[in-house]
C-alpha cells in the first residue's frame, strides 16, 4: 500500500488507515475476538496508522490496540489517540495538569513510553486558538510522553486555526463525498504547512457502504440510532450530519458514477485518497470482511475526472446549503 508522510509527525503511514472507535463503543456490541482480528485483517492488507481515543469504550479500544501490538513486536504501527472527552467540555478543563493525567492513562492502556501522536479530541473551539493549550502540548513532548500532536475538529475554522501553530502536527477532519467543505481552504493550508491531514467519517457513517436503506435498523447502543440529532454529541458525527433518507437518495445517484468493479465503499475511500493534501483515510471496520475491503480501495487507484465532477454535483444538489455553512 502507498505511504504518505504524516505531516510534521515525519512519519510514514498507509494511505488508509484503521479508524477503532467500533473496536470500543457506540456501533452495537463488541467481541474482543474479533476487535483483534480486525487489527489483524488491517495489517496484513498494509495498514500501518492506527487511530483511536481514550474514551472508545473507556479505553477498551486502545487496550486492545495495546495488547495486539505486544504480541506483535515486530510491526511498525503509528497509532495515534485522542484525549479531552473524558471532562465536562469547557475550555478551562483543557490544562496541563489534566493533559498529563489523560497521556498517562494512554500510555498504560497502549503499554507504551511515548505516544506517537495525540490529538485533542474536538474540544471546545476557543481551546484551538489558546496559547496556553499549545504551551502545555509542547511541554508533553519535551518531557518524552507524546512525540507529536495534533487536533481533531468538527469545524473547517478550527482546523484552519491549529494548522496556524507552528506546533501542530496534524489536523483530523471529516472529510467525504458528502463533507466537502475541507476542500476550499483546510486542505490547501495543510499543504502549504506541512500539517498532515487525517480524514475521518470517510464512509458517512457506513452510508457510503450502498448497504443500507429505509427500513434498516441499527441497534440502540449504536450512535446511528442514538444521535440521529446530535442528543450525544456534534450529530455531524452521525452520518456526515446529512438527513439519512436524502443520504440514501444521494448514495444511488454516487453508485451510478462507478465503474464495473469497484463498489461504492472503495469508490468513496479512494476519491478522498485522490484529493491533494490528504495523509490518511481512516474508515473503521466491525468485522475482519470490512477491514479487508476498506484497505483494497488503497489498490483502486484515482476513478478520474468523472467521478469528481459527480461527486461535486451530488453534493451541490443535496448537502451544500444544509451542511457548507455548518461546518
Amino acid at each position: 500500500m502507498e505511504q504518505r508522510t504524516l505531516g510534521r509527525t515525519g512519519r510514514t503511514v498507509s494511505t488508509v488507515g484503521l479508524g477503532t472507535w467500533q473496536l470500543g463503543a457506540d456501533w452495537g456490541d463488541v467481541d474482543p475476538a474479533e476487535a483483534t482480528a480486525v487489527l489483524q485483517a488491517a495489517v496484513e492488507s498494509g495498514v500501518t496508522f492506527f487511530d483511536t481515543a481514550d474514551v472508545y469504550g473507556d479505553g477498551r479500544s486502545e487496550q486492545t490496540i495495546g495488547a495486539f501490538l505486544r504480541d506483535h513486536p515486530e510491526l511498525d504501527i503509528t497509532v495515534a489517540t485522542k484525549m479531552g472527552r473524558r471532562v465536562e467540555q469547557v475550555p478551562e478543563n483543557y490544562t496541563l495538569a489534566n493533559f498529563r493525567q489523560w497521556v498517562d492513562r494512554s500510555r498504560k492502556n497502549l503499554g507504551t513510553d511515548t505516544l506517537d501522536l495525540v490529538q485533542l479530541h474536538c474540544p471546545p473551539t476557543p481551546v484551538y486558538s489558546d496559547d496556553e493549550v499549545y504551551d502545555a502540548l509542547d511541554t508533553l513532548v519535551e518531557e518524552g510522553a507524546v512525540r507529536s500532536y495534533g487536533v481533531s475538529v468538527e469545524r473547517t475554522d478550527e482546523a484552519l486555526a491549529a494548522i496556524a501553530r507552528g506546533s501542530t502536527a496534524t489536523v483530523q477532519i471529516i472529510l467525504n463525498a458528502f463533507r466537502l467543505k475541507p476542500l476550499d481552504a483546510v486542505l490547501p493550508a495543510a499543504r502549504d504547512a506541512g500539517v498532515g491531514i487525517i480524514a475521518r467519517v470517510p464512509l458517512a457513517s457506513g452510508l457510503l457502504s450502498g448497504k443500507y436503506s429505509k427500513d434498516t435498523r441499527f441497534p440502540e447502543n449504536d450512535h446511528r440510532n442514538y444521535n440521529r440529532s446530535g442528543e450525544a454529541f456534534d450529530v455531524g458525527e452521525t452520518f456526515s450530519g446529512v438527513d439519512f433518507e436524502q443520504g440514501l437518495e444521494a448514495v444511488r445517484e454516487f453508485s451510478g458514477l462507478l465503474p464495473e468493479g469497484v463498489t461504492t465503499a472503495q469508490a468513496a475511500i479512494a476519491w478522498i485518497i485522490a484529493q491533494d493534501g490528504v495523509s490518511t483515510v481512516i474508515p473503521g471496520a466491525r468485522n475482519v470482511e470490512q477491514a479487508r475491503a476498506n484497505a483494497s480501495a488503497a489498490d483502486t487507484g484515482d476513478l478520474g475526472q468523472q467521478l469528481d465532477d459527480g461527486v461535486r454535483r451530488i453534493y451541490d444538489k443535496y448537502f451544500r446549503e444544509s451542511v457548507h455553512p455548518r461546518w
